[in-house]
């Protein structure tokens, strides 16, 4: 079970490195781990345009087809207000600001929270929450 955990968090902290690659704003994780049964980890984040809400939900992609790893499900590409990316153990929300407002995601669960410096070049580790 060690070994899900570990590449549970390896591929959330690539996700988290790939949207500030893209520059995300408002970048918050969730650990799920205890009040879901659907997933592990939340990443929400938001792009200021569908452009780049695209790129950000490409990055992810990409960043993580390197490393061998395909999404379960991805929606949301077309009209690009509210990507939804499924790996599995890390699901990840790109959203335009006002459609992230609305749903609020972040603020449906009572879970461990990590805030991202949307200005980091890199996250190099989890904070002791996400573990």
């Amino acid at each position: 079970m060690a070994v899900k955990k570990n590449e549970s968090a390896q591929r959330l902290l690539s996700c988290i490195n790939a949207v500030l690659q893209k520059k995300a704003t408002d970048i918050v994780v969730l650990n799920v781990k205890e009040v879901s049964s659907f997933t592990d980890y939340l990443l929400i984040c938001s792009g200021a345009t569908d452009r780049q809400v695209q790129a950000v939900a490409a990055a992810i992609q990409e960043y993580l087809k390197k490393e061998g790893i395909r999404p379960l499900g991805v929606e949301g590409e077309a009209n690009a207000e509210w990507i939804l990316l499924d790996y599995d153990d890390v699901v990840i929300s790109v959203f335009q600001e006002p459609i992230r407002s609305f749903y609020g995601l972040e603020n449906l669960w009572d879970a461990p929270r990590m805030n991202v410096d949307e200005n980091a070049a890199q996250v190099k580790k989890l904070t002791k929450d996400m573990a």
